[in-house]
């Protein structure tokens, strides 16, 4: 009988110990991080509560490892989806059309380059740190085999031949098509435009998928103390004597495709040489600086 009772005392006690993890032990993983568009990277933290795990060390140190990895995985899904692709989509938007699933989704992340997880001074959180290249997401989102032509003109103006476009767009413009104002913002994708509303430049026009097809930078990029005036990163893309050109307005539902004059879009398209720098990505947009990054927390 005492032995009966030992047992069933044994018993009751793993299944309050079992019921008690099972509704408790939620392990609370936190991120923070940052999506930065002049450097074309989403960099994240990621750190797990060991003891909301019901982990203690060091037996539980590979255990902790794997629940921070799978909490990464789950929670930057979500910032990489709201990314914005260009004026009118985000990276959730072309999932909810299909055009990409959610495996897409999971493989971007699986992608991320990452740092060894290690201990806080505290020894009850441990944490780790991933890198989601932003080129790499743009470049699984091209499509075309062979890029489409850039537009032509019938009456061509006489033009240098320059090595790279710079846009400077650091300023709230006219919205097109509406009576108000507003700040450019980057996307994956973003189109030009002339202020005849010809389309100029956008993403079926490049012609290689290693690259992304324009890079963002901030206004001190451009005026450098040097021969060219650019950073040394800025002129790998623009070359020494790159067309600079100031933004008309923005078009779109995001302020993200630029106008810009006729007369400066003829620059361009009057030359095979200039319009090859469109095909080339050879394109740089100048905005603010609050545009340029934007952090996010859980």
């Amino acid at each position: 009988m005492c032995r009966y009772w030992s047992m069933n005392r044994f018993v009751t006690v793993l299944l309050v110990v079992f019921i008690t993890q099972g509704v408790f032990a939620h392990p609370q993983v936190s991120i923070s991080g940052a999506v930065e568009w002049d450097t074309l990277r989403l960099n994240a933290e990621v750190m797990l509560d060991m003891a909301s795990a019901g982990l203690r060390l060091p037996a539980g140190r590979n255990q902790g490892e794997a629940l921070l990895l799978d909490g990464f995985r789950d929670i930057i899904k979500h910032h990489i989806l709201d990314l914005r692709v260009d004026s009118s989509s985000t990276v959730g938007d072309l999932v909810n059309r299909g055009e990409l699933t959610l495996s897409d989704i999971e493989t971007l992340a699986f992608g991320a380059n990452s740092l060894p997880p290690a201990m806080r001074p505290d020894l009850r959180h441990i944490f780790s740190s991933h890198e989601i290249s932003l080129s790499t997401i743009s470049n699984s989102l091209l499509q075309h085999h062979f890029p489409t032509p850039v537009i032509r003109t019938l009456s061509p103006v006489t033009t240098p031949r320059f090595t790279g476009i710079i846009i400077i767009a650091t300023e709230s413009l006219p919205v097109h098509g509406m009576r108000g104002t507003a700040l450019p913002v980057p996307s994956l994708f973003p189109r030009i435009w002339d202020s005849e509303m010809n389309l100029i430049y956008e993403r079926s026009m490049v012609e290689t998928r290693n690259a992304p097809i324009v890079r963002y930078a901030p206004m001190q990029d451009i005026l450098q103390n040097t021969p060219s005036g650019l950073t040394p990163e800025l002129q790998q893309i623009v070359g020494d004597r790159p067309l600079r050109i100031f933004a008309q307005g923005v078009f779109g539902i995001a302020p993200t495709d630029l106008i810009i004059d006729r007369n400066d879009a003829l620059l361009i398209i009057s030359s095979d040489e200039n319009r090859r720098l469109l095909t080339q990505g050879r394109v740089a947009i100048i905005l603010d600086e609050s545009v340029l990054r934007y952090e996010f927390g859980r």
